[in-house]
Order: structure tokens, then sequence, then C-alpha cells
């Protein structure tokens, strides 16, 4: 299988612009399958002088000219226009040209997020919502955020590590929230609580948890340092 075999649905990003430049970065990379389409001769030459070679210029306010694409059943048709007026009109269009189909839409506030589930679309991006949790993380978890920032920007290694936790260790009995893992410069990502359930459980849920021997986490950090707090939990 090849570095593309696993992905059979294809995807369509309605726009392109240097502010939706990182979504065609990551679609284009993991999806064989992937088109942009313009309406706007400027953005098809950025488009295309960027290395993308399926670049379409169309008019999206035509149906009839939407409906040349050839769009398959559970297919993606990502809405990022700029302006979120036709961003709306073009979800509307495409959920009922395509019906089988996966409309993703950007949103940039509350009022426009109504209106695009209204017109149809099958999944929503809250860039609103999600700048407001960045704003809060920088403010309230500013150590977690850098670190995150540095596993993502960073050339070396790291990744996520299962750890059980040992009989004797000193994290048997500790509260989730009285921990603080940055100090190991790793990151809890979730946990397997034996006393709750066998499933795992995101930190993010909500639910005040309690480590306990026999309880599984799930950190992210680089290697070595994940390895220095594996030996940790066993003191």
């Amino acid at each position: 299988m090849g570095r593309y075999g696993m992905f059979k649905q294809n995807a369509f990003m309605f726009g392109y612009s240097q502010k939706r430049l990182f979504l065609a970065q990551e679609l284009g990379f993991k999806l064989m399958g992937f088109s942009i389409i313009v309406n706007e001769k400027e953005a098809y030459e950025k488009a295309v002088a960027d290395g993308y070679n399926n670049v379409k210029l169309l008019d999206i306010t035509d149906d009839m000219a939407l409906e040349q694409l050839v769009v398959q059943d559970n297919d993606y048709l990502i809405c990022v226009m700029d302006d979120h007026h036709l961003n709306v009109f073009l979800t509307l269009s495409l959920h009922e040209l395509f019906p089988k189909a996966i409309v993703v839409a950007l949103s940039d506030s509350p009022h426009t997020t109504q209106k695009l589930k209204m017109a149809g679309a099958s999944k929503i991006i809250d860039l609103y919502q999600v700048s407001a949790n960045r704003i809060y993380n920088i403010l309230h978890k500013p150590v977690a955020t850098k670190l995150v920032e540095r596993l993502l920007t960073s050339d070396e290694d790291f990744s996520f590590k299962e750890m059980p936790i040992p009989k004797g260790s000193s994290l048997d009995g500790v509260m989730v929230d009285d921990f603080d893992f940055t100090q190991h410069a790793v990151i809890l990502v979730g946990m397997i609580d034996e006393r709750l359930s066998n499933q795992f459980i995101f930190i993010t849920s909500g639910l005040e948890n309690r480590f306990d021997v026999g309880d599984t986490i799930v950190c992210i950090g680089y290697n070595a340092d994940l390895e220095r707090f594996e030996e940790y939990l066993k003191l």
C-alpha cells in the first residue's frame, strides 16, 4: 500500500488564499485525489505557482459549472471562501447538488456557524471557537502551550507513549489536576481508568479522575523525556 492507499475519498477545496494555505498543504499531502476550486484568476495563479497541479477556475455561483465536477458519494467538499456570504451560498449549493457528499465549511463567527448549519454543512470548523480556545490556553496554560508549539515545530523525535502506573508509584492516588506534567516536559493526553471503564478517556473530557495502580496513561513528548518520565513513575 502506498502513502495514499488508505485514503479512498477525494477532497475538493473551494477557495485558496494565504489564510487558507495551511489547509491546502495538509490536505494535499494526505489525499491523492485533492483538487482546488477557485473563482478568481489571481487565486488560480497563486495555487498553480505554489505547486498544485489539480486547480480549476470556475464560477462557483453557477450550479451548472459545479455539476461538471466529478464528485462521488462521501467525497469531501470543503468550503473555505474568505467571503463568508459566498461561503454560505456555496455550502447550500453543494449540499443540494451533491447530497451524499460530506460538506465541510469554515466559520469565523457564531452567526455564520448557524447559517452554515441551516445551509446543510455536514461539519463546521469554527475558527472563532478555535481561536478562543487557543487564547484561553495561552493565558491559563502557557507552559503546556509553549511545549506543544515546540513539539510541532521541532525536527527532534517525539511521540506518544503508553505507560502503566506500577505498584508503589508516587502517582498512585493523586488527582489528575493536582499533578504538573509539564515539570517533566511531557503532556498528558488521556488515560484508561480501570475504576471507571476500560475505554480511553481524553483529559479534556472534564472528568475528575484519580491515578491508581493499574491505570494506563498516554503522554506526548520528546522520546528521551518520555523515557525519563516512565522511570519516574516507578519511584
